[in-house]
């Protein structure tokens, strides 16, 4: 543990060997892949907060006006004295209206993999909230990691929450398998609040995977950029394009990374091959109907309590409790 500018820092950061080791893997398989959780270095960090502010991306100014709306009554539901836990918390920008609408004594335990950023927002959280305790954890959310002990000792109201519906980069059985961790690390009858992006029109989610200023694909190539630099390969961006697609079948969107010509890219000794149109699969976004996710929640061990959404049903957050 170690102590920053007014907060608490643990880190379980995973080893840049186990990094290297899965995009080994998932380069040398077929068809080619890099789970999505590697996006999140400061670049990447940084382009996915400049996404959120697009024209095309709905989901953080939909999920934003729909906490506004629901805060207090979430505050209610939760009651007073609380432990706080977001998943993936990123800039922590949405956390604060949760945390304006909370009684009494709160502690804050924010989850990202990625250290810097995550730091970085912690301490101007603990500027902004001078009596909350923050707790920084750096750690894979979708592994098993300690949870620390707040210094207050443990509050009864456990509350997890996890926006932005990053739920829907798990394939079904591993959103079943994530929620049934979070049920069991909070116990019966803590918390979770969860945004959940619903089913709509294609043109929309087409959009806002294919921004015009191609953010989107900024941070997709970025994820090269990334391996260059740690593990000295080379890898021409300007030989990849991004590409991303609704889906139909399987309801969700799918972000590829394509191969312009046929090539060969060193990394860590290795020769990676590729053919012309061969793609790297580096995300799925799964959308769901508000029953589809409500039935994959109770399969998980939790308990369906309130949902709320926006006027023209873009987007949802879910009230659930651990059974």
């Amino acid at each position: 543990m170690d102590r920053f500018d007014g907060i608490e820092f643990h880190d379980h950061h995973p080893e840049a060997n186990d990094f290297l080791d899965v995009v080994l893997r998932g380069l040398t398989d077929e068809p080619k892949w890099i789970p999505p959780k590697f996006f999140y270095d400061k670049r990447g960090s940084e382009l996915f907060e400049r996404i959120t502010r697009l024209s095309e991306y709905y989901a953080t100014r939909t999920e934003i006006a729909i906490l506004r709306d629901c805060a207090g009554e979430v505050a209610g539901l939760v009651g007073r004295d609380s432990l706080l836990i977001e998943y993936g918390s990123g800039s922590s920008n949405k956390v604060g209206i949760l945390l304006d609408a909370l009684q009494g004594d709160v502690t804050y335990v924010a989850i990202d993999i990625s250290r810097q950023h995550l730091v970085e927002s912690c301490e101007r959280l603990a500027e902004s909230y001078p009596r909350l305790e923050v707790i920084a954890v750096c750690a894979d959310y979708s592994t098993p990691f300690p949870l620390p002990a707040p210094r207050r000792g443990m509050p009864q109201n456990k509350l997890v929450f996890f926006p932005g519906s990053t739920i829907g980069n798990f394939s079904p059985d591993q959103a079943v398998s994530f929620l049934a961790n979070t049920a069991r690390q909070i116990g019966t009858g803590g918390s979770l609040l969860i945004g959940v992006d619903l089913k709509k029109d294609e043109k929309l989610l087409h959009a806002a995977y294919n921004d015009s200023e191609q953010v989107t694909a900024a941070f997709n190539l970025n994820l090269l950029e990334r391996i260059n630099q740690e593990f000295a390969a080379d890898f021409d961006l300007s030989a990849f394009s991004h590409r991303a697609f609704y889906n139909t079948e399987r309801g969700r969107i799918e972000m590829h990374i394509v191969s312009l010509k046929p090539q060969v890219v060193s990394l860590n000794g290795a020769s990676i091959r590729f053919v012309k149109s061969e793609t790297i699969h580096t995300e799925n976004s799964y959308k769901f109907s508000i029953g589809e996710f409500q039935h994959l929640a109770k399969q998980s061990g939790f308990e369906p309590v309130k949902v709320w959404t926006d006027p023209q049903d873009l987007f949802s957050l879910h009230y659930l409790t651990a059974r």
